[in-house]
């Protein structure tokens, strides 16, 4: 897990006067399971075309396996495997022309390994691709991205169109398969419940930034969201607290996001005439929320 699979450090980029990313930094340990989280246009696409070698980084440096993705694309590309949000994959092929068309691109292609997810996502390979639904082109980029056992997999919101038990059982698998192997998958999601359910490593991004990057374990073991019962009713939020992110809540009753000690943020409610009447975990959809809002 010391090795580091994907190294981004300063990394800016602009689309004419429109910020896209800012200042990001990210290290992907080989092995991890690592989701980006962002809603739509938060740069989660933007990012992987940068560790795919489409766009080249304005300032900063991108490094995969060591290597740069724009300036040795032949040392990167041929191990990953990638899934675009868009599935664009040729129509006028059938399942199984592209299953020979891309084994062609791979010396690693596993053939038994792709006749194999073949029958998993239940796949006719005599089929056009302009006829198969959403979730079946999902699952014949995958099965492309996958049957050549990369030692990088790249998911672009792989669940995107597909209904939830599709959703659930593709990306459990698939995810858990690969890691389990060693491998590394990177997948990029507005759907947190997803994410929580299958990462071990989250980096948070907003309007082009990360906001919070580390093991999800940590993420959710640091927030907890506590609330607080006012004496005297209070027209605006309360002043800050130590360790408050993010506040909701009117008069009596107000509901803090908090990040850090408990017992010192106890103290510190009681000092401000405050209760703490209810304490819990947050989830990383309520931690997302609270950060961007905050």
């Amino acid at each position: 897990m010391n090795e580091r699979v994907i190294e981004i450090h300063g990394v800016t980029r602009r689309f004419g006067h429109q910020l896209a990313l800012k200042d990001i930094h990210l290290d992907v340990p080989r092995g991890s399971v690592f989701g980006l989280v962002g809603e739509n246009g938060a740069g989660k696409t933007t990012l992987i075309k940068h560790v795919l070698g489409l766009l080249k980084a304005q300032t900063g440096t991108v490094r995969v396996f060591a290597a740069d993705p724009v300036g040795d694309p032949v040392a990167v590309l041929g191990r990953i495997g990638y899934l675009s949000e868009d599935r664009d994959l040729p129509d006028w092929m059938r399942v199984d022309e592209l299953m020979s068309y891309s084994e062609a691109f791979y010396p690693r292609w596993d053939r038994g390994f792709a006749a194999e997810l073949r029958r998993m996502f239940q796949l006719d390979g005599r089929q056009r691709i302009r006829a198969l639904s959403r979730g079946q082109r999902a699952r014949a980029g995958l099965l492309v991205a996958l049957a050549h056992r990369p030692d990088l997999l790249l998911l672009d919101e792989p669940s995107s169109g597909l209904d939830p038990v599709v959703r659930r059982d593709i990306l459990a698998a698939i995810v858990r398969t690969v890691a389990e192997e060693g491998r590394t998958v990177v997948f990029s999601s507005h759907l947190l419940d997803e994410v929580e359910r299958v990462a071990d490593r989250v980096a948070l991004i907003h309007a082009g930034e990360v906001l919070l990057c580390s093991t999800l374990e940590e993420i959710i073991a640091a927030h907890r969201l506590i609330t607080l019962h006012f004496a005297e009713p209070l027209a605006e939020r309360p002043t800050s607290l130590p360790g408050a992110v993010h506040w909701a809540g009117s008069g009596h009753e107000w509901i803090c996001l908090c990040n850090g000690q408990m017992e010192t943020m106890r103290k510190a409610a009681a000092t401000a005439g405050a209760e703490v009447v209810d304490e819990r975990p947050a989830s990383l959809e309520e931690i997302y929320l609270g950060r961007v809002a905050a």
